[in-house]
Parts: structure tokens; C-alpha cells; sequence
């Protein structure tokens, strides 16, 4: 009888004890558990551990209020009729931990699944609509827009179903091959147009400078020139100057001496012709050597001597 007894307190025991074991939950972080009793909703369980009643509340389903993603890939058609392939990345999670978001969560969507179907169908559906008015050319720079127009098209249905769009990354845009090939082939004219044009430009560049630098030149050359003639002017002028002020004096010395002036005609043109022999460099000379050219010449001499001492009366 003792034995009984003692049998059924341990039984009593054991299922205290296995109830009371079952009667607390662990909730991990990052998680969010929905309780139900008899398939209906209950409560919520937050992170940590939790007490809940065995075999009458039951986990339902756990719920992550972590980021979470995924990638898309689809195709869309321009209001041209190109085919444009996306691929991008969809970054989501749950709206918050409210009590109202979480069942919205637990119960809108039968599974996983079709939540992620729904969530995909609605995103691709917004971007083909967007590009569908655009036109080929304009896809691509259309990135932020095209971002911008499906958060302003799903966010409010994301957060009927609990949720919210983090991020929608478009990572790749791409056409069809020959689309592709074309737009290379634009993009090489127009490198090879801009080519061209740079290449023009800086050949003109380098016309100009160089006209300008040839124009410089012959600019300062001629510059050089005049003052080089003026200089020679100054100094046959003063070379001339300064013979007749030479034949001046010489003339009125030989007066004084009562010689006849025409010596000094006479001395020149021997000092002349000297200078002929030694800086002739072997050019041939011609040279009147009779008594008549000897008389004509120094005729000559004296009429310009007496020219230079007419014009300069004061020397």
C-alpha cells in the first residue's frame, strides 16, 4: 500500500515537474513569438524567457524583426519597345513590434512564401509600370527615380502586411545584345567625334601660338632693323661730318703752309685705293689710271669738298 502511494506521488511529481518545464519559453533576440490557444490568437511573446500555459498556449509561428533580403531579377519594357533586364536587391523588415503589427504579420500571408511572392509581383509590377513611360535612352540614368517611385507606390501596402522597404538596390541594367551593340557603337562615334574636336582645338591652339611667336619674331627683327639703320644713318652722317671738319682743317693748314689743297684730294684717293688692294678679297677693281681720269677724279673730290664746307660753314 506504502509502495502505491509512494509510486503515484512520483508520478504526481514527474508530471509537475514536466509541466513545469513545459511551462517556460525561450524567445531568442531579434524574434518575436505569437501565441494562440485553440487556433486563436492570444498574445505575443517578447524576447528572453517567457511563462506560458502548457498544451493550451501554443507558439504559433516566430516572427524575425531582423533586415532582411533578397534579389530580383525580371524584365520590363520601354515606351519604345526595348527589352530592359534588372537585377537588384530588396532589403526589408517589420515595421515595428507593435502588438497590431505583429498579428498583421502572423496572419496576412499563409507562409513565408506567399509572402514573398506578393512582396516581388508588387515591386516588379511598380517598376514596369514606371519604365513603360520612358523611353530607352532614359533608363539608365533613371536609377534613384525609378528607387523612389516604388517606395512611394508599395510603402503603404507593405504596411497594411506589417512590413517596411529598407532599400531597393538596382544593381544591373541591361538591354538586349543588339541594343547593347548599338549603344556601344553611339557611344565609340561620340568618344571618336570628341576625339576629333580636342584634336582640331589643340592643333589650332598650336597654329595660333606658333603665328603669333612668327609674328613676334619678324615684330622684334624689324624693330632691331630700324634701330640698326638709324645707328648706320647716325653713323655715316657722323662719319661724314667728321671728314669734312678732317678736310677743313687740313685745307686751311696747307693754305697757311701756301701748298696747293689738291695734295689732300690727291692723299685720299691713293689711301683709297690702298684700301682696295688689301680688302678687295680678289675682286677685280677697274680703276682709270690715265693722266685724264687722274685730273677728272680729283676734280671730283674738290667739288665735294667744297660741297661739304658750303653746308657746314661753322666746321
Amino acid at each position: 500500500m506504502i509502495a502505491d502511494l509512494l509510486g503515484g506521488n512520483v508520478i504526481i511529481f514527474a508530471i509537475v515537474i514536466f509541466l513545469l518545464v513545459r511551462s517556460f519559453r525561450t524567445v531568442q533576440q531579434g524574434t518575436i513569438a505569437v501565441v494562440t490557444i485553440f487556433g486563436k490568437y492570444r498574445r505575443v511573446l517578447q524576447p528572453g524567457l517567457n511563462l506560458v500555459i502548457p498544451y493550451i498556449e501554443v507558439i504559433f509561428k516566430r516572427i524575425s524583426t531582423q533586415n532582411r533580403s533578397v534579389e530580383l531579377e525580371f524584365q520590363a519594357v520601354t515606351q519604345d519597345q526595348a527589352n530592359v533586364y534588372f537585377k537588384s536587391m530588396l532589403l526589408y523588415s517589420v515595421l515595428n513590434s507593435d502588438e497590431e503589427t505583429i498579428k498583421r504579420v502572423a496572419f496576412k500571408f499563409i507562409d513565408e512564401r506567399s509572402l514573398m511572392q506578393a512582396l516581388i509581383r508588387t515591386i516588379e509590377g511598380s517598376i514596369r509600370a514606371f519604365v513603360a513611360t520612358k523611353r530607352q535612352a532614359e533608363v539608365l540614368s533613371l536609377r534613384g527615380e525609378i528607387v523612389a517611385h516604388v517606395k512611394e507606390q508599395i510603402d503603404q501596402a507593405l504596411e497594411e502586411w506589417g512590413y517596411h522597404l529598407q532599400d531597393l538596390q538596382i544593381n544591373d541594367i541591361t538591354f538586349d545584345e543588339a541594343i547593347m551593340r548599338s549603344m556601344s557603337q553611339v557611344v565609340a562615334s561620340h568618344n571618336l567625334k570628341a576625339a576629333a574636336e580636342n584634336e582640331g582645338q589643340a592643333l589650332l591652339i598650336t597654329k595660333t601660338k606658333a603665328a603669333e611667336a612668327e609674328g613676334n619674331a619678324i615684330k622684334i627683327a624689324a624693330e632691331a632693323e630700324r634701330e640698326a639703320a638709324q645707328l648706320r644713318g647716325q653713323g655715316v652722317a657722323l662719319f661724314r661730318e667728321e671728314v669734312a671738319r678732317g678736310m677743313k682743317d687740313a685745307a686751311r693748314e696747307m693754305q697757311q703752309a701756301n701748298l696747293d689743297t689738291s695734295m689732300i684730294m690727291f692723299s685720299m684717293w691713293t689711301e683709297a685705293v690702298k684700301n682696295f688692294a688689301e680688302y678687295g678679297k680678289g675682286n677685280v677693281i677697274f680703276l682709270d689710271g690715265s693722266s685724264e681720269g687722274m685730273q677728272k677724279t680729283m676734280q671730283q673730290l674738290m667739288g665735294m669738298s667744297n660741297m661739304m664746307s658750303n653746308q657746314n660753314p661753322n666746321k
